[in-house]
């Protein structure tokens, strides 16, 4: 939105939230010059980072972005869609945070390559998942992170969409703000079969009873 709003926005929220963490969201909408202005003026809410201010595939106006909006942190990679886009990322120092999007890369190796990328240039990696299924994906990728890359917690976190999840099988859970590990085996990906059943196309129940 103009300036003037997002500012307003910001002021509601940081008064809503206190002192913890406000993170802002361009959606890929500005041009370089345009974010490093508008994300510069909202510096007074105390933003922890602005996540894809311009194009995804913008490697370089990511860089001029973070060098211009410092010390607020560039997040990106949910639409980054393999390693080597993110080790060009990296090796620009384009990035703060790691945001990619476990089903988007295509696969569990691509994602392992990713956060032993991130953990070799020092960046902490916050996946993206906002969709059906992505938070019980990206909950085991985390975990190994944790346990077995970075060895960390400090700076990392996971995103949590709270709906939709009473479709699956194993569905996350979430205790004071943190997941707790899943405890069945698998990807905690499995569809109830009442859910597969109602929303399959075009007989299920959820189709035709829209229609």
């Amino acid at each position: 939105r103009d300036r003037a709003d997002d500012a307003r926005r910001c002021a509601v929220v940081r008064a809503a939230i206190g002192e913890r963490l406000l993170m802002i969201d361009a959606n890929q909408v500005w041009e370089i010059a345009e974010a490093i202005e508008h994300v510069s003026s909202l510096a007074q809410f105390g933003i922890y980072w602005i996540e894809e201010p311009v194009s995804p595939d913008d490697i370089l106006g990511h860089a001029a972005v973070r060098r211009g909006v410092a010390p607020i942190r560039v997040a990106t990679g949910e639409h980054a869609h393999n390693r080597v886009m993110f080790k060009q990322l990296l090796q620009a120092d384009a990035i703060d945070v790691v945001q990619f999007d476990c089903c988007r890369l295509g696969g569990v190796n691509e994602a392992l390559a990713v956060f032993l990328l991130a953990a070799k240039f020092g960046k902490p990696v916050c996946q993206h998942a906002g969709g059906v299924g992505l938070c019980e994906v990206g909950q085991h990728l985390a975990f190994v992170d944790a346990l077995s890359i970075s060895g960390s917690l400090e700076n990392r976190m996971l995103e949590h969409a709270g709906h939709l999840h009473e479709h699956f099988s194993d569905p996350i859970t979430i205790d004071r703000g943190r997941y707790r590990m899943p405890q069945a085996p698998g990807f905690s990906t499995e569809l109830k079969a009442e859910s597969r059943l109602e929303y399959a196309f075009p007989h299920g129940s959820a189709w035709t009873s829209a229609s």
